[in-house]
């Protein structure tokens, strides 16, 4: 793997700072465990019979940034990245898809997430799920992405180590 360049939290840091670090600090672990891999390995699946990837976890998290931060703060309507429907498995299949075309549409959804949330006035700041139909807090937002990335990257760790025994990070 290469160079561990991720920043980590702030030891002192307020509630905004630490979860907007330990997001980036996730945000980059995901990336770190796809470095260095060519296409054919980011679409290596893990045990059967899953289909799980590291290229559809990149996918599947560029939906739920969209999912999480623009549907519910800025435009309620806006299309899923990889379904027209609202269906967070269909960013698995990733057996067509490329790095290029993965990594471009999560790290724009990675932007467009990071500009809303600086945006905002608090954590307090509200917004609308529409697949819950319930208000939620961007507090809420932020927790929930963090906890989707940790449990995600879990899994990036079993799948890098299969496809070339990298372990760690």
């Amino acid at each position: 793997m290469t160079t561990d360049d991720r920043t980590g939290p702030p030891l002192l840091g307020d509630e905004r700072e630490t979860l907007r670090a330990f997001l980036d600090y996730h945000r980059a672990t995901l990336a770190m465990k796809c470095a260095g891999l060519t296409d054919e390995q980011l679409r290596e699946r893990s045990v059967a019979p899953s289909t799980l990837t590291l290229l559809g976890l990149v996918r599947h998290m560029a939906e739920v940034e969209r999912a999480w931060f623009h549907r519910t703060f800025e435009d309620h309507d806006a299309p899923m990245v990889w379904s027209k429907e609202i269906d967070f498995q269909a960013a698995y299949d990733a057996s067509a898809s490329t790095r290029s075309e993965a990594f471009a549409a999560w790290e724009a959804e990675v932007e467009r997430s990071r500009r809303i949330e600086r945006e905002a006035p608090s954590l307090d700041h509200v917004g609308h799920q529409p697949r819950w139909g319930e208000d939620v807090s961007l507090r809420l937002v932020m927790t929930h992405v963090l906890l989707d990335y940790a449990r995600h990257n879990g899994h990036a760790d079993f799948l890098r180590e299969a496809i070339d025994g990298t372990t760690g990070a």
